[in-house]
């Protein structure tokens, strides 16, 4: 469903017109901003199958810090892969790097262990560092849920369901009217819970593994 359509469909349960563009009038916009923020805190909420992808990285021997691009800061990472050795890569904590490569004396070799290390400055992309350090080109793959940035042009997709999006902007819209203090507000914020508890639930039973919970 694209940008224009939520909107609309938020101005339809409001009882207003609706518009040809998301910017055509300074209630239509405001309803463009309560989408946004409602897309933001449902993309947070789970992680969607619609949001998987793989970002890639080729190492360069001697050079163990690397960016992921496309990340911008909003990837959560499910697993990396050294394509090249065909093993997966484990995660180590900053705490242990800082170890490694300050108090010990790091190897070189096929990267096995990655942790991030801040953002780029020039575009927000998530940074992450690898050991051993490379000692020539492999194939990374990181697999993610990539979450999207703001909707902004009126055919923009929205990738995950789009029904708690629209019900929760909507429920957003009634708070700023002032009604969230009665039952419209409540029943509103409850129906755009319910919803998006429900698409979780559909969604997350493509990958049953992830709802396994271990005990130790």
């Amino acid at each position: 469903m694209t940008y224009l359509e939520i909107v609309n469909n938020v101005l339809r349960r409001l009882r207003e017109r609706t518009v040809s563009t998301v910017d055509e009038t300074a209630y239509s916009r405001l309803i463009g901003v309560f989408v946004n923020d409602a897309k933001e805190e449902c993309e947070n909420a789970w992680n969607w199958s619609a949001l998987r992808t793989t970002l890639s990285a080729t190492t360069e021997s001697g050079i163990f810090n690397y960016e992921l691009n496309g990340s911008k800061n909003r990837a959560t990472v499910l697993d990396v892969i050294n394509d090249t050795s065909n093993w997966f890569m484990r995660y180590k904590t900053a705490s242990e790097m800082n170890d490694i490569f300050l108090n010990q004396n790091p190897q070189s070799g096929a990267p096995l262990y990655y942790s991030f290390n801040g953002v780029s400055t020039a575009d927000g992309d998530t940074l992450v560092d690898l050991y051993p350090i490379p000692n020539g080109a492999y194939d990374l793959r990181f697999n993610v849920v990539l979450r999207t940035g703001e909707l902004t042009l009126d055919a923009d997709k929205l990738l995950i369901p789009s029904k708690p999006v629209q019900l929760l902007a909507y429920a957003k819209a009634v708070e700023e009217r002032g009604e969230d203090g009665g039952a419209s507000g409540l029943s509103a914020y409850n129906s755009a819970g319910r919803s998006l508890n429900d698409a979780i639930s559909l969604d997350a039973a493509k990958h049953p593994e992830e709802e396994i919970w271990a005990t130790v």
